[in-house]
């Protein structure tokens, strides 16, 4: 698995929403400019999350986009699977393309992607949240640990 920019900024977008008071929601502009991302890209990132049921928008002047769940009901696989990451296993890999010296290695890699999608779904948003405040604690920041 590679994890692309599109999944990247998923992930830092959705742990951006964790971190705001109460869950409420932010706008675009400020998730872009507190994470460094592009706003366009980041709104087609959004409104594919929010297709998968990971966010909700809010419209108004209060408006913006704000989690659909609580981050320990959202896990890094479902965030992935949202903005069409891949989390199969590489296609030189497979047992058609295997000569039968060959199934030590196919098998290895078969075994390493299911662990690797358990993995990813069982690490929630709310395990990256505790993370996050845990580094900026260590950095001295003023921490809420709000869930």
């Amino acid at each position: 698995m590679k994890l692309t920019a599109r999944g990247h900024y998923s992930v830092k977008a959705l742990l951006d929403l964790s971190l705001q008071p109460g869950f409420g929601p932010t706008s675009v502009k400020s998730i872009a400019k507190r994470q460094e991302l592009p706003a366009p890209y980041l709104e087609k990132l959004l409104i594919e999350m929010r297709r998968a049921g990971l966010v909700q928008s809010v419209r108004g002047s209060q408006g913006g986009y704000k989690l659909a769940r609580q981050p320990a009901q959202i896990s890094l696989g479902q965030i992935l699977e949202a903005v069409g990451e891949t989390i199969e296993p590489l296609r030189r890999h497979s047992p058609d393309a295997c000569l039968p010296e060959d199934w030590v290695t196919f098998s290895l890699w078969n075994q390493l992607h299911k662990k690797l999608v358990l993995a990813l779904y069982s690490i929630s948003l709310e395990d990256l949240y505790y993370d996050a405040r845990s580094w900026q604690a260590a950095l001295g920041e003023e921490t809420s640990f709000i869930i």
